[in-house]
């Protein structure tokens, strides 16, 4: 059995990687992103890319970082809302975009990874993202064509790996991971946790090994969060109360009363 494993992402990413080259990156917003690897990639600095991703990362951030370097020539994405920096460079036309339903991106990869050269989905039809393709009637319904995706390297990040590459993801990182390495012709996976051929079990596998190229272990990412929300401090006893009294007013047929204030006139 080759020896898959890699010392470095840098070392991973060595002699596959090249300009020009259609890049799929696994993940979603920041969950699940091969953080080392795009850090590696954005180290290389291999230029005019196109790369297949639910969307770019936040600024300065996962696929944030190649734009900002204008390592990205074109995304291939279904979302670009957190990252201020590729909607800059979309409105100055700096970058190209072709913008695709999440699930058509997604089958797009899968289709890809399976052989399919393309498919029909009725998603898209009668917008922007039919024109210029092919429809076709099925069963008094219209459809539009898609081309898969097969792309020249994918990057992905799963959790754990055996040293044949079998592969477990962990939770939402389980997303467009999977689809990603099947349609690569190249697989570079970025692990927490590698372990002896055996250990995974049969059904805890997500992806067997026969589509992983190279491993490298990255036992400690950052797991960056995308968008914090906090909750402001509630008055437990008063929502209580006011709870307990617009129950009271619903079974007895009346108006709920108006909120019942707190300690602070809130």
């Amino acid at each position: 059995m080759a020896n898959k494993i890699y010392p470095s992402a840098d070392a991973a990413l060595k002699g596959v990687v090249a300009d020009g080259q259609t890049l799929a990156v696994g993940g979603f917003g920041l969950c699940g992103i091969p953080e080392a690897l795009i850090d590696a990639l954005h180290d290389s600095g291999v230029k005019n890319l196109t790369c297949i991703s639910n969307n770019a990362g936040v600024d300065g951030f996962g696929l944030g970082k190649l734009l900002e370097t204008r390592q990205i020539k074109k995304m291939i994405a279904s979302y670009v809302g957190e990252n201020k920096e590729f909607e800059r460079q979309y409105l100055a036309k700096e970058l190209e975009l072709e913008f695709t339903p999440q699930g058509t991106l997604a089958e797009k990869l899968r289709a890809g990874g399976a052989g399919i050269p393309a498919f029909f989905t009725k998603t898209g039809v009668g917008t922007l993202v039919a024109e210029g393709k092919e429809l076709r009637e099925f069963d008094g319904e219209t459809y539009v064509m898609e081309r898969s995706l097969v792309p020249d390297v994918a990057l992905v990040k799963a959790h754990v790996a055996d040293k044949s590459g079998n592969l477990r993801f962990r939770l939402t990182a389980r997303n467009f991971n999977p689809a990603a390495a099947m349609a690569g012709k190249i697989c570079i996976v970025e692990v927490e946790k590698i372990v002896e051929v055996g250990e995974l079990a049969p059904d805890d596998i997500h992806l067997p090994g026969i589509y992983v190229h190279r491993i490298v272990l990255n036992a400690n990412p950052e797991k960056r969060i995308e968008k914090r929300t906090v909750s402001a401090a509630v008055d437990v006893a008063a929502a209580k109360v006011e709870a307990q009294a617009a129950i009271a007013q619903a079974a007895a047929g009346s108006e709920v009363p108006a909120p019942v204030k707190n300690s602070k006139g809130i």
